[in-house]
């Protein structure tokens, strides 16, 4: 009897669980359903870029030269808008913030994986909130010299500083940039030491090395090109893994006796953590073919932007293989921002 009873009451229990599963099944696919809709749909309305950056700069017109294509493969409006302050964390923080529906996308720098490195308190998690959509380019960065410094190549530099202690100064844009973590990284491997002189901004920096009040500096060539062609500044290496095409007699730092150091600068887009995938492997396949395009790379490479490409996925493993590089280096030279 006992048996009997205890039969019946897993049949009605297994019923019930069945009836439930019945039940709940559409509000456990509620939120596939609302991706994949969300996603059929995109876009309804214009498409906002943030750039975390004024207008002008090699992020802003990378920005602006996928405007046009976008539009036409959108078929909405796409506006590019300027949200420039704090190294990129106010316009960060606002597609941080945004809904996650494919219409706020952000344009990210390499200061974009710097932050993070030496600023605890960003008001986002660069990882967690933001999905990565595509590596646009990258931009080869350069160790130049003020030209009247008898050095022409990384190795002379280095028996330059350690034969003349205390007399050197560096220029960077700013106290915890790229440029700061590059040398100071570089310093310490070498056994050099020099005096950090923090500019406020890139072309203040490159100006510092041509008058001759720093003797050394890091930076693109699109900041520097101008003085370099007019003789007032000499590349001595650049950071790239492989030499670039600019630049094709330039040793890289790392055959300059440092193997494995990489330092460069690059430019990708990024959208809301929780964008549908399916609109993430949209814009990640529009922009894939865009950089692509002739006149789109030949643009590209004028602001010194390589085209790069590649999957969401890959992005978001060089997004944080940026992050550890730049931790490290930050930790190593106790560099944080104030």
């Amino acid at each position: 009897m006992r048996l009997g009873f205890a039969y019946a009451t897993r049949i009605r229990c297994d019923g019930l669980r069945a009836r439930l599963v019945v039940l709940l099944a559409p509000l456990l696919l509620l939120p596939f359903l609302i991706s994949f809709a969300a996603a059929q749909s995109y876009p309804n309305r214009p498409v906002r870029i943030i750039v975390p950056f004024p207008p002008g700069g090699a992020v802003d017109i990378s920005a602006r030269l996928m405007q046009p294509g976008l539009e036409k493969a959108l078929g909405q409006p796409v506006i590019v808008d300027n949200r420039p302050g704090a190294s990129g964390v106010v316009g960060t923080d606002q597609v941080a913030k945004a809904a996650p529906d494919g219409h706020t996308l952000g344009v990210a720098f390499a200061t974009h994986t710097v932050n993070p490195a030496v600023n605890a308190k960003l008001p986002y998690d660069t990882e967690r909130d933001l999905a990565p959509v595509i590596l646009i380019g990258k931009n080869p960065l350069l160790l130049l010299v003020n030209s009247k410094l008898p050095v022409r190549n990384l190795k002379e530099f280095i028996d330059y500083a350690k034969a003349n202690p205390g007399k050197l100064n560096y220029a960077t844009p700013g106290a915890a940039s790229q440029a700061h973590l590059i040398i100071e990284w570089l310093s310490g491997l070498s056994g050099i030491k020099m005096q950090h002189i923090p500019y406020r901004g890139g072309a203040p920096a490159v100006m510092g090395t041509v008058a001759g009040e720093t003797q050394l500096t890091a930076m693109s060539p699109l900041a520097s090109m101008a003085q370099i062609e007019a003789g007032a500044l000499r590349p001595i290496a650049t950071g790239s893994v492989t030499r670039d095409k600019q630049f094709p007699d330039l040793p890289t730092i790392a055959e300059s006796g440092f193997p494995g150091f990489e330092a460069v600068a690059w430019v990708g887009m990024f959208a809301p953590a929780g964008t549908p995938r399916e609109i993430v492997e949209r814009l990640n396949g529009e922009i894939n073919k865009l950089i692509q395009v002739p006149e789109t790379v030949a643009k590209l490479e004028q602001q010194g932007v390589t085209p790069a490409g590649g999957t969401p996925e890959q992005f978001g493993e060089f997004i944080a293989a940026e992050i550890r590089r730049w931790t490290e280096a930050a930790r190593a030279n106790n560099i944080r921002a104030e």
